[in-house]
């Protein structure tokens, strides 16, 4: 009994000193852990109070701002409530992130926050700022800056994200890397630049082999992918989004590096409102030499409403790929069993009266695309709506709208 004060006296001192109140939880019947600003580096404090298995719950309250000014790498946690109610801070340190950011292969991508374990809630419906606007001015001057994706759910299983505003996210800012049972929910995302400088790739969630994902009920403004299934997405659902200057709903990019094979299967992305965007639904597979190869199979893009998009509806295998390379080395995604349905709204016009557009490499790489009400409209000076088709036979009730489809190689 002795020894265990001793240890409680010992947190007690230590948490203080770290920024960290260790306090009773009464609706829990446990201990939880309340965080305040410190005027210097939080992490420390924040990093504690997670791996301390008293508190299972930790509370950033509401009004306190936590400055993060070194990486948070919370892997290996477990049975944990994280509970932000105010508002968690990235330092725009952009020195400090170049070195120090945790790094993955994929795309040159860097991290400032790695959260996994095994049953871990994030909620509080509190702030998550990744201070971009650092970032998006430094980009625009040079363009090899690394720019830390704002929360990185990885090696991590039953996970839930909800009732959370992220914001100003330097690049991407959801990145879903080997999980497993990981829902968002009730999120919403805003990443605007302030000056001339766009804020540019950053992606609402980017989902990397991962299974079982949900993504519902959510809001997002910002300059990439609203959602993108990256390579070995498995059993995803996306649903009741909106989804404001974005490239879309996207699978993909698929089969950019040499050597490996990207598997993307069962997603469905349902009711969905997209507006300003680049593009609506979309898929994209590289092609060219020395690219990889990979597989896109039963995909549903079912109840979108789309406002002043470019481009509604897209395949293309042809993704970054110039006409010539695209025809001498097509791509070697294969692409079957999709479902583009109930689809509607306005196309901006960018495409002039083209609305939907499935580009297919020869040779039976697309099979079996099903296309079904689509009811989408090009502003009035270019006429009716134009449906473009090649190296596909398409199904369904709007089959007809695309007539025959062109055939190349």
């Amino acid at each position: 009994m002795r020894l265990t004060g001793t240890i409680v006296l010992i947190w007690s001192f230590a948490a203080a000193a770290l920024g960290v109140a260790a306090s009773s939880d009464p609706t829990l019947g446990v201990a939880g852990c309340t965080l305040s600003a410190s005027g210097r580096d939080d992490s420390p404090a924040f990093l504690a109070a997670v791996a301390e298995m008293s508190c299972s719950t930790v509370t950033v309250p509401s009004g306190t701002t936590l400055s993060i000014q070194s990486k948070l790498n919370m892997t290996g946690t477990f049975d944990k409530h994280i509970s932000v109610q105010g508002t968690i801070k990235i330092n725009p340190d952009i020195d400090y992130w170049a070195d120090n950011a945790f790094p993955f292969d994929f795309q040159d991508q860097v991290a400032f926050w790695l959260l996994g374990g095994r049953n871990i809630l994030l909620d509080g419906g509190g702030t998550l700022d990744g201070s971009g606007q650092a970032w998006y001015d430094a980009f625009a001057e040079h363009s090899s800056t690394l720019r830390p994706i704002l929360l990185t759910i990885f090696q991590a299983t039953n996970v839930t994200v909800q009732n959370i505003h992220m914001i100003n996210g330097p690049e991407w800012v959801n990145f879903v890397n080997e999980g497993q049972d990981i829902t968002f929910r009730n999120i919403s995302i805003s990443a605007v630049s302030t000056s001339k400088h766009a804020a540019k790739n950053t992606d609402g969630w980017d989902i990397f082999r991962s299974d079982s994902v949900v993504i519902a009920d959510s809001d997002v403004i910002n300059g990439d992918d609203c959602v993108s299934f990256k390579p070995n997405a498995t059993n995803v659902l996306v649903s009741n989004l909106s989804c404001n200057g974005s490239h879309g709903i996207s699978v993909g990019s698929l089969g950019q590096y040499a050597g490996e094979y990207d598997i993307v299967q069962n997603v469905l992305a349902t009711n969905i409102r997209m507006s300003n965007a680049q593009n609506g639904a979309r898929i994209k597979a590289w092609a060219g030499k020395g690219v990889g190869a990979g597989l896109v199979q039963n995909i549903t893009f079912e109840g979108f409403v789309e406002s002043n998009v470019d481009n509604p509806v897209v395949i293309d295998q042809c993704y970054m790929t110039d006409e010539d390379a695209c025809a001498e080395y097509p791509s070697n995604t294969y692409i079957r069993d999709v479902w583009f349905t109930n689809v509607s709204g306005t196309s901006s016009g960018k495409e002039k009266a083209v609305v939907a557009s499935l580009s297919c490499s020869p040779d039976g790489r697309c099979n079996n695309i099903n296309v079904n009400r689509i009811d989408v409209t090009p502003p009035s000076k270019y006429g009716a709506a134009q449906f473009s088709c090649q190296n596909v036979e398409l199904s369904g009730d709007s089959a007809s709208l695309f007539g025959t489809c062109e055939t190349t190689g």
